[in-house]
């Protein structure tokens, strides 16, 4: 089977990478020249537009930043639609607004394709070792096609309503994600403030009921000082706006959500914005004049 995908970013390339491993023919495109030459050279077919590449399978993913890229690159000029067949499917693995890809759906709809809305959750390292759990929107039957692809990129991915419901998912996968950053950053200078190791208080309570997948994974890093991005605090702040756009639009008071967003907003006032979102506790680290690390405050 050959399949399409568009948008071969921090995540995107290693997916299409783990599409190549599991023996699936590709036509990929980036707009930027690097990442599409290390995909070919993979193994991947180039294609010279998202139209292009729709021309030429059945199957179409795309993995882009946001709402506005995934419009352009499915239903602007040379996009997805002006190259796609009836009875083809776009699978947009992107995070974006569920209400976008409602519109982005309907359109596609009305030249008889089918579409998902697929985000993923993992950062980069899941991503490359194809782990990624995967949130799904959109109708049973299409879902059941492409399941088998979707887990060459993922070690689960969930149906979890009609198109749209993805992304939901994916917006309350990062307000959680995004609380528990901010809540291990003040637990940890608290810690430090007061004169105890932070990483004796990570390995006390990373077993009990405070642990977590988001402690394991940041509390290291962090104790190191390693802020090299997974996620960038940048593309946080964009899940967060859709969050909170999608939570005024129904009615949903997200009040914690709201919080963690300003804090993110300083750190890219401080220029801290494509760092990665466990650096977050630099703004804490400011407030109380310590540094978190191995053996205590630094």
């Amino acid at each position: 089977m050959r399949i399409g995908f568009v948008g071969l970013g921090i995540m995107g390339k290693p997916m299409a990478k783990n599409l190549l491993k599991a023996g699936y023919e590709l036509v990929v495109f980036d707009v930027v020249e690097a990442p599409l030459k290390e995909v070919v050279a993979a193994g991947a077919k180039a294609a010279t537009s998202p139209s292009d590449v729709a021309s030429q399978c059945e199957i179409i993913i795309t993995m882009l930043p946001n709402s506005p890229h995934v419009k352009t690159a499915v239903l602007g000029k040379n996009g997805v639609i002006e190259g796609v067949k009836a009875g083809s499917i776009v699978v947009d693995m992107s995070s974006i607004a569920p209400l976008a890809s409602r519109e982005i759906a309907a359109e596609l709809a009305t030249k008889g394709v089918e579409m998902l809305d697929a985000p993923v959750s993992g950062g980069e390292p899941k991503a490359v070792e194809g782990t990624l759990a995967i949130m799904v929107g959109g109708k049973q039957e299409v879902f059941d096609k492409v399941k088998d692809i979707l887990l060459k990129m993922g070690a689960s991915a969930v149906l979890c309503g009609d198109i749209g419901a993805g992304n939901v998912t994916k917006l309350a996968n990062q307000i959680i994600v995004a609380l528990n950053i901010a809540a291990m950053s003040e637990a940890l200078v608290l810690a430090t403030k007061a004169g105890v190791d932070p990483e004796k208080v990570f390995d006390a309570i990373k077993g009990g009921l405070a642990g977590s997948t988001v402690l394991n994974a940041k509390a290291p890093m962090v104790l190191q000082g390693n802020y090299k991005p997974g996620f960038r605090i940048e593309l946080h702040i964009k899940d967060l706006q859709n969050a909170l756009d999608t939570a005024h639009e129904i009615s949903a008071p997200i009040p914690l959500t709201s919080q963690v967003m300003e804090i993110m907003q300083a750190m890219k006032v401080d220029g801290k914005q494509t760092e990665d979102h466990g650096g977050l506790i630099q703004f804490y680290e400011k407030l109380a004049g310590v540094k978190v690390r191995k053996g205590g405050a630094q």
